[in-house]
């Protein structure tokens, strides 16, 4: 199946008067789902690529690594893609993180998500001292 490449996810203006149309930025969506993903416990990093990883060696940070968003007919999907702790309950965890990607995105955009999908790809064994 071939994915749709969207520039803009766009929406109505919330109200009676029809003021226009808002249009999103997906990574404006990806930067969200990414920043709720990380508040829950037990998530220890998000998965990004390369070029993600060399520019927060740098000393920037990037917010929306980790995070694949598409919309379809069906609705938007949003794929979470993280490292979590060594002793959390993954399911337990996972579940958490589509609740909260959920909530914050219909919160911030008032876009509902069709689904959200999580992929567990390490774990974390060692924990930086405080």
């Amino acid at each position: 199946m071939a994915e749709k490449v969207i520039p803009y996810v766009k929406m109505k203006s919330p109200g009676a008067q029809d003021l226009g149309n808002i249009e999103v930025a997906p990574e404006v969506l990806e930067i969200i789902a990414s920043i709720a993903a990380t508040d829950i416990e037990g998530v220890a990093s998000m998965r990004g690529n390369f070029a993600s990883g060399v520019v927060e060696r740098l000393g920037k940070k990037v917010h929306g690594k980790g995070i694949k968003t598409e919309l379809s007919d069906e609705g938007l999907a949003i794929d979470v893609y993280c490292v979590v702790d060594f002793g959390v309950s993954i399911p337990n965890t996972a579940k958490k993180i589509q609740e909260q990607v959920r909530q914050t995105l219909e919160t911030m955009t008032s876009l509902q998500t069709q689904e959200v999908n999580v992929h567990i790809t390490g774990i974390r064994f060692d924990h930086p001292q405080d």
